[in-house]
């Protein structure tokens, strides 16, 4: 499985491929992007299965890259994970087409719960 993790932050791409690892989950590619307007063209390039997304991105944010995504019917799945996760932003990423959420901090055992399942 190819997963394309992207934030702005290389501190949290490290700690989210990091964790990716100790879940033992299988053998996955892991693909870097530091903002949704790379990531995109990445995802056109490179076909990921998974989209890990920071929401709060400059150029474009986690939520403009899912409905990005989308308008370009690319045939992934796209999460976002975000240190900010009410209700309403949970609600709306559902609405725009997220298969999850995952607020920050995580751990290993949160990561597992929310994402285990899209990566088989």
């Amino acid at each position: 499985m190819k997963i394309l993790i992207v934030d702005d932050s290389k501190a949290m791409r490290t700690i989210v491929m990091r964790t990716l690892r100790q879940l033992n989950l299988g053998t996955h590619t892991l693909l870097e992007a530091t903002n949704g307007v790379e990531a995109l063209a990445l995802a056109k390039a490179e076909k990921p299965d998974l989209i890990l997304a920071d929401w709060n991105m400059p150029e474009m944010n986690g939520l403009e890259l899912l409905k990005a995504v989308k308008a370009a019917a690319l045939p992934v799945k796209l999460g976002l994970v975000t240190s900010e996760c009410s209700g309403e932003m949970q609600a709306l990423a559902k609405q725009e087409g997220a298969v999850f959420l995952l607020s920050k901090p995580f751990t290993a055992d949160s990561m597992r719960a929310t994402i285990g399942p899209h990566l088989t």
